[in-house]
């Protein structure tokens, strides 16, 4: 039977995503009210400018007060949309403990806080969904903690986050300059005025975390991941990239070690073989490569941010949890009960791309192999060209540790027919 009293829903945040759920869910009420079993009603809306007009939202609706919004008695869903740490933490906090499910899309408060957030939701038998804290629209989060439930995943690798992988894509594309490829970004609106988030890799830091978390069973705060923009790659490196049959990528990768007995997350540009799933993403999508015992490989893909795609997410938790309240029951929670331990990117083992200038003249291959077996690195592949008494020379190595890498790196600079270290860069994905 078909509940006629409404589910009341508060939304925190009416910008770009904020403004797409309450326009989701005013021309699509009758669809909802149908999949839900009840009716779903904004009730009230809190922003930061009260006097802006928003388009399709009832005035009376909106308040500066959201914290009076959250303890409202009635409010049976808080939506929240306004990202960053505070006021967003007190927010969900106080709306779990006065009553409220919490329907969430902050993956930098979640990377940071989600461990406090899950056992407030637990204390007070509420809900607490986040499928849009990651990848946007791509389903992604309910498929880890649900359908894959009863799986053993190893590896998480995926892009993130769409302005970087727009950026690289260009470069790799039209063999522009990092500098060039982000002034196209910004101006067609795929990189803020400051990208710092995105481009030196915190953003899809913070959704490593949680992917992590969620898929090896055990709690992985944003300082947990190693992070690596991807300022420094250049034109240069993805010409190298393409002689490997490459090309370059800044990656989310979260793997579980061979022995099982720890975990590891990090992000950074890496170099991936052409014929990985993960190469042909193209723009601002986003993809996330999924390696488990049973079910084998996944690939998830889609558009991984902007208003709709965002809000499409919002809505397929806000459908959930309103189902969950409907049933007075909830749903997964938080799962870490495996509690690995999270290495350090020194123990990291995987290939090196290393681009050297070197002086040209005998003997300089057999110093820089020296080097590189006296650190227990082994050397897959070297390339060398020279001219006028100044050569490249490239070494691909085969699968090391990090910290064995940097051991040798730091060794090479020592040499005095090692004029610099070019480039550095990881190859994954084989």
């Amino acid at each position: 039977m078909m509940r006629t009293r409404p589910l009341k829903v508060a939304l925190l945040g009416c910008g770009v995503v904020g403004s797409e759920v309450a326009r989701i869910m005013t021309t699509h009420a009758d669809d909802l009210t149908a999949r839900i079993g009840a009716p779903v009603e904004l009730a009230g809306v809190a922003v930061r400018r009260p006097d802006r007009v928003r388009e399709g939202i009832d005035p009376s609706l909106v308040t500066t007060d959201a914290t009076a919004l959250v303890k409202r008695g009635d409010i049976d869903v808080v939506v929240e949309v306004i990202g960053g740490i505070e006021p967003a933490r007190t927010l969900i906090t106080t709306a779990l403990e006065h009553g409220a499910s919490v329907v969430s899309a902050n993956k930098a408060l979640l990377a940071q806080d989600g461990a406090a957030l899950h056992a407030a939701a637990e204390e007070h038998g509420r809900d607490l969904y986040y499928e849009a804290a990651v990848a946007g629209a791509i389903p992604l989060i309910r498929p880890l903690r649900e359908s894959l439930a009863g799986d053993k995943i190893n590896r998480v690798m995926g892009i993130v986050n769409g302005t970087t992988n727009f950026i690289l894509d260009k470069m790799d594309s039209t063999g522009a300059g990092y500098q060039e490829a982000l002034d196209e970004a910004t101006a067609l609106g795929y990189a803020e005025a400051d990208p710092t988030a995105d481009v030196e890799g915190f953003d899809a830091a913070a959704k490593a975390a949680i992917l992590a978390g969620i898929a090896f069973h055990t709690r992985v705060r944003f300082d947990d991941v190693y992070r690596e923009g991807m300022t420094e790659v250049t034109a240069a490196d993805f010409a190298s990239a393409k002689e490997m049959g490459c090309t370059i990528k800044l990656l989310a990768i979260c793997e579980r070690a061979e022995d099982g007995g720890s975990v590891t997350a990090r992000v950074h540009p890496a170099m991936i073989p052409l014929s990985h799933p993960l190469a042909s993403v193209r723009g601002a999508y986003n993809a996330v490569f999924v390696e488990s015992d049973a079910a084998g490989q996944l690939m998830f893909y889609g558009p991984g941010a902007g208003g709709s795609p965002t809000a499409s997410a919002v809505l397929g938790d806000l459908v959930a949890v309103c189902r969950n309240r409907l049933s007075g029951a909830t749903g997964p929670g938080e799962s870490a009960y495996a509690a690995l331990p999270v290495s350090p990117m020194g123990d990291v083992v995987t290939r090196y791309h290393i681009s050297l200038d070197v002086a040209d003249k005998p003997g300089v291959l057999a110093q820089v192999a020296t080097v590189f077996a006296e650190h227990g690195v082994s050397i897959d592949t070297v390339r060398q060209q020279g001219k006028d008494g100044e050569a490249s020379l490239v070494v691909v190595t085969h699968r090391a540790s990090d910290a064995a890498l940097g051991g040798t790196v730091e060794a090479l600079r020592k040499l005095d027919t090692v004029r610099g270290v070019a480039s550095i860069m990881r190859v994954e994905g084989e």
